[in-house]
């Protein structure tokens, strides 16, 4: 009976270790794809559209859902070129999104951030929401391939 409780120790100790093993890396994988996201932040900050370039596939895609006065639901499809030459191009006031409670999900060559956001221009307030980042691990590594956001100016957090 011995045998068999040594090997189902091992087993238990075997497996424990497994597991804390594959946390550590989908932690460190998450760190690394949020870490992806701050950079986009600090470039739109800085006005850096290199910096803000860098962040993103060559495919990714951006979308903005809001609701018009009508209540209904409006989606607007941007490109990646015509944001990064806007956050390149000199404007009077710092773009500021601040993220908060962010949550990520990570499989393999694939993350899922999604992050509520309030956005200031300079000090001023201007809207709120949610940003939902999908990116995907490249050679290169972390990229974002595609963002979605809500945006409102009521209702904030």
């Amino acid at each position: 009976m011995k045998p068999i409780s040594h090997f189902l120790t091992s087993a238990l100790l075997f497996t424990i270790a497994a597991s804390a093993a594959n946390r550590a890396c989908a932690q460190a994988e998450a760190t690394a794809a949020r870490d992806v996201v701050d950079k986009l932040f600090d470039g739109m900050r800085n006005g850096d559209s290199t910096a803000v370039r860098n962040v993103f596939t060559k495919q990714c895609t951006l979308t903005s859902i809001s609701k018009n006065a009508a209540d209904s639901v409006v989606i607007h499809k941007g490109s990646v070129d015509g944001f990064v030459k806007a956050v390149g191009t000199p404007h009077k006031e710092k773009w500021d999104e601040r993220i908060y409670d962010v949550k990520i999900s990570v499989d393999g060559p694939m993350a899922l951030l999604w992050a509520p956001y309030k956005f200031y221009l300079g000090e001023k307030f201007s809207h709120c929401g949610v940003n939902v980042f999908n990116l995907i691990k490249t050679g290169a590594g972390w990229k974002i391939n595609d963002i979605t956001d809500t945006r409102r100016k009521d209702a904030c957090p």
